[in-house]
């Protein structure tokens, strides 16, 4: 593809040194680099191949997810994530977001820039050790999937992953064909088996327990970008 039709999104909080790295980036990218802030959702509803950075220094994990939401179904999109503290940092944000390339904080401008280079041509950008610890949740997923666990019942572990997976009670209703009183009194069940009192300590357990899984096309696309990678 064209670099001209080709584009870098960073979504953070503009400041002079966000001015900085957007200037080198474009330099030595030779591509379009727009930077806008964490809620500007509208700026990724665009057609050219995109790799979208997700400051982490900025922008928050549900803002994260949002973006996630937005793009996991466009393929022409790359999200990513950069300024990330470490390999766990990585992991944890990988077990429910799509990514397909992580930066740290210590990663030197070449190579990231580098990094882009290789998103754009079709590469995951992350290392072999953190691709081993996705690809170990995975398995762990499936394990669990028939596994009841704390006393969950197979229709309370499915509610708790979407759940997990920031999915409102209409939306688990309207996709489990039940009515929200029904889904309601699930969520106080699941809540009680396992000790949590919300959504989010809901969450934090089923990662912590079950490897609760990222949103259902987020999933799809990994387990087949692994399957890929394994050469099956």
């Amino acid at each position: 593809m064209h670099k001209e039709r080709e584009r870098v999104l960073l979504v953070t909080d503009m400041n002079p040194q966000t001015s900085i790295f957007v200037e080198f980036i474009t330099q030595k990218l030779t591509r379009p680099v727009d930077a806008v802030a964490p809620y500007d959702y509208q700026a990724a509803g665009q057609e050219n191949a995109t790799v979208i950075l997700l400051d982490a220094d900025h922008v928050d994990e549900a803002t994260m997810q949002e973006w996630h939401n937005r793009v996991v179904d466009t393929t022409s999109t790359q999200l990513t994530a950069f300024n990330l503290q470490d390999e766990d940092h990585a992991a944890e944000l990988l077990t429910f977001l799509h990514l397909r390339g992580v930066f740290y904080r210590s990663d030197p401008l070449d190579r990231i820039c580098k990094g882009i280079d290789s998103l754009f041509a079709g590469h995951l950008w992350m290392s072999r050790a953190l691709m081993t610890r996705l690809i170990e949740f995975f398995r762990k997923q499936q394990l669990n999937a028939f596994r009841p666990s704390c006393g969950l019942t197979q229709r309370e572990m499915e509610i708790l992953c979407l759940v997990s997976s920031g999915s409102s009670n209409g939306e688990i209703a309207g996709q489990l064909f039940l009515s929200e009183y029904t889904v309601k009194s699930h969520i106080y069940n699941i809540f009680r088996k396992i000790d949590v009192h919300n959504r989010t300590q809901a969450a934090n357990w089923a990662r912590q327990h079950l490897g609760a899984p990222p949103p259902l096309a987020a999933l799809r696309n990994q387990k087949l970008e692994i399957r890929r990678l394994q050469g099956k």
